[in-house]
């Protein structure tokens, strides 16, 4: 099943999507909408693609039709932490939960559910597609009766019509949402929304904006900063958004997927946890942690910043880079038995387990880290505020040593917490600084050459 990941991409898709929605369900974010007027309960088509964060924790809802408290019609990416993605509807006994699994927090899935109740043949009446594939092999199948209504497009009381959640206070979804949409009174397969790339074969979004979206159809593109729950339909659909702002708009998209940092590589068990879309690392009290980048590369130059958010102690975090052929993660980059370099915030320098330097400038709360990786020329330098930190490190050696790719990430210790800028940031930054193809939003000038670590740049520089 062709995905879009951080090492399988296209230089050039035809139809690029500029942003999607970053959503926390630490901060409970979601949208949500009341129908003013009754749609078509037989017949409609949902479709969005995904980037998930979390992996194995609860329930996950991607759209539903709820009251505060009655569970009704829902799609979601985790049904009870089983990282299956399902479609349910309790009130007309439907429940196509695939046999697959969907683990990977490193790829942008795209999503295609549909409901026709009018159709003869039961398995004709819900249908699901998943990266452009019908899903046909299911752990629980059941099929509602011919013509009967359900929940979704349903308007009663206070049924709304909610984006990452179910209620509005519970069941949030954790990751990333892009060119989601809602058909109302027309089933589609995912030819209306995707097609697959003729070179590459991967699957790929087209534009949306000349379908008929129906009474309650919508088009959310999150591409309005100040509204982001803005319809581009021209339906005027609008949903009112819930502990989102400006600095959930993400650049990390289906169309060019940055990299953010891996649940699956901890360094430690219980070191550690991520959110904000896996790009706030917060270390557990007592622990180390390294955490890495979902891309590793093995040619180019590359460049990523950090910011320390709350260091704990002067000694407790770090950035740099660590070789992906490490089965355990040291609890400080460039520490133990780590092969990488890491640069610490009381000013020293670990490489390959050895401190070769204590003379780079130390950091604290607030400084960024930058993190220039030229990987064609072995060598790694350190920025700290848009200024050198340092001389230029030679890492030929941890290349030799492991001869693999290479992995930008950061370490912490004690609930300190660290933020990664891939090139869109999870906190606010006025710096406005690209890339030489204008991919990226960092506080200092890219040093000449180095790009953000995205799939577009990858398919052209890695």
């Amino acid at each position: 099943m062709p995905l879009i990941l951080g090492t399988n991409s296209i230089k050039d898709t035809g139809f690029n999507v500029a942003n999607s929605l970053r959503f926390n369900d630490g901060s409970s974010d979601h949208l949500n909408r009341t129908p003013s007027s009754s749609g078509n309960r037989k017949t409609w088509t949902w479709s969005s693609w995904v980037k998930k964060s979390t992996i194995g924790s609860g329930y996950q809802f991607l759209f539903s039709c709820t009251d505060a408290s009655t569970s009704t019609g829902s799609i979601g990416t985790n049904y009870d932490g089983d990282n299956k993605i399902y479609f349910r509807d309790d009130l007309i006994s439907l429940n196509l939960t695939p046999n697959a699994v969907h683990r990977d927090t490193s790829a942008w899935y795209h999503i295609v559910v549909a409901l026709d109740t009018t159709q003869a043949t039961a398995s004709n009446r819900a249908k699901m597609w998943i990266n452009g594939t019908q899903v046909t092999s299911f752990s629980t199948e059941t099929y509602p009766n011919q013509n009967t209504d359900g929940s979704i497009n349903l308007v009663s009381g206070s049924y709304q019509h909610r984006i990452a959640t179910y209620s509005g206070s519970s069941n949030f979804f954790d990751g990333y949402l892009a060119e989601t949409v809602f058909i109302d009174g027309t089933a589609l397969d995912p030819t209306s929304f995707g097609e697959f790339d003729e070179d590459t074969g991967i699957w790929k979004p087209i534009d949306v904006s000349g379908l008929t979206f129906g009474t309650n159809g919508f088009y959310l593109d999150f591409e309005n900063s100040g509204s982001l729950g803005a319809d581009v339909s021209g339906n005027g659909n609008n949903f009112t958004v819930n502990n989102l702002t400006s600095i959930d708009q993400s650049t990390d998209t289906c169309t060019n997927n940055f990299a953010t940092l891996n649940p699956l590589q901890m360094a430690q068990t219980n070191a550690g946890s991520l959110s904000e879309g896996n790009l706030k690392l917060t270390a557990n009290s007592g622990n180390w942690t390294t955490q890495i980048s979902t891309i590793a590369v093995s040619s180019g130059k590359w460049f990523a910043q950090c910011k320390a958010i709350s260091l704990s102690d002067v000694d407790f975090g770090g950035v740099g880079v660590v070789s992906a052929n490490q089965s355990t993660l040291a609890g400080l980059i460039g520490q133990g038995t780590t092969i990488g370099v890491g640069y610490h915030s009381p000013g020293s320098l670990y490489q390959n387990n050895n401190i070769t330097s204590s003379y780079f400038p130390s950091f604290t709360n607030g400084d960024i880290i930058g993190v220039a990786l030229d990987l064609d020329n072995e060598t790694l330098q350190f920025y700290k505020n848009g200024s050198t930190a340092g001389s230029q490190i030679d890492i030929s050696s941890m290349i030799a040593t492991s001869n693999y790719p290479v992995h930008i990430g950061c370490s912490g210790h004690s609930s300190s917490t660290l933020e990664m800028n891939y090139g869109s940031p999870p906190y606010s930054e006025s710096g406005g600084n690209s890339d030489g193809n204008g991919y990226g939003n960092f506080s200092m000038s890219v040093p000449s050459g180095y790009y953000a670590l995205n799939t577009k740049n990858l398919a052209e520089y890695g």
